[in-house]
């Protein structure tokens, strides 16, 4: 069982990891990254809704004064996630967005020792180095870094996305201490955020898509849904709950790995030689974090 708790951080970052697939797609047929993300919360808030429905009914109750958990879970942390990686995504290559994401173990060991007293370990931080390197090496940055499309806000609000990533972990921490389940806080933080894009979304762009194939693009934006929204938030809220914040931070910093591997497979995007030590690196660090006492 512990070592499933450690497996779920790192099934989260795959598949957030496999957002480019989806991305790509929609975008192609007029999409715009706003409307992306929209459609994909307000899909996993319905999908969420009646599974518990469900499942169970008690799960959906929540005390008023935790009610700020959940505001501040979704309007700044997946919201903010969101809209600073779009941001960063506009004014940066994507490997280089992608690496400053990974950088939310930073943030995140810092914050849990300053709000759970959750030692930074030496283990901890070698292991966060080893990802971040591997992520950094996985991206490609290094072998483009003449070709690169860089801005100095583009770097800062990217940073900052990393930032509102670390944080939503350790607000849905502090969920999981006052005895929500992860379904709960889940569903609340997503709820939050559907609140804040469905004014502002233009939906007349999800109509023509829908339309043009209503059964295929229906299934396709379920399963981006569920791939980029249900299942990863669920897992990793879920793990939190029984292992440290900062573990499951860096457990999950291997999205950048997973989207190239994913790069491979759907688009022929050949790695190089570095890509592929990176991904050493990642595999590496991943596994001297999640391995047993007795083991190592």
């Amino acid at each position: 069982m512990k070592q499933l708790l450690y497996l779920m951080p790192i099934i989260s970052g795959a598949m957030w990891g496999s957002a480019g697939i989806f991305v790509r797609k929609l975008t192609e047929l007029g999409m715009n990254s706003y409307t992306v993300v929209s459609v994909r919360v307000v899909l996993a808030v319905l999908i969420l809704a009646v599974w518990l429905g469900i499942y169970d009914k008690d799960l959906l109750k929540i005390k008023l004064k935790d009610l700020w958990i959940f505001v501040a879970g979704g309007v700044v942390g997946m919201f903010g996630l969101n809209i600073c990686y779009n941001f960063a995504i506009s004014e940066l290559s994507l490997s280089l967005a992608a690496v400053l994401l990974s950088l939310s173990p930073v943030f995140v060991l810092f914050m849990a020792a300053i709000l759970f007293k959750e030692k930074i370990t030496s283990k901890k931080v070698i292991c966060m180095t080893i990802a971040i390197a591997g992520c950094v090496l996985a991206s490609g940055v290094l072998e483009a870094a003449s070709t690169m499309r860089w801005s100095v806000k583009g770097i800062i609000v990217g940073t900052i996305g990393a930032f509102f990533y670390g944080l939503y972990g350790i607000i849905s921490k502090t969920a999981m201490e006052r005895g929500y389940h992860a379904f709960t806080t889940t569903f609340y933080c997503l709820f939050m955020v559907m609140l804040v894009v469905i004014p502002l979304t233009n939906w007349k762009l999800v109509t023509d898509v829908v339309v043009a194939n209503p059964v295929k693009m229906s299934v396709f934006l379920v399963i981006h849904s569920l791939c980029t929204s249900v299942l990863p938030y669920i897992l990793y809220t879920f793990s939190i709950r029984y292992i440290d914040a900062g573990m499951a931070s860096i457990l999950a910093s291997g999205e950048p790995v997973a989207a190239m591997i994913f790069g491979v497979i759907f688009f022929s995007e050949i790695p190089t030689v570095l890509s592929v030590v990176g991904i050493v690196l990642v595999i590496v660090a991943l596994a001297l974090l999640s391995m047993p006492k007795k083991i190592k």
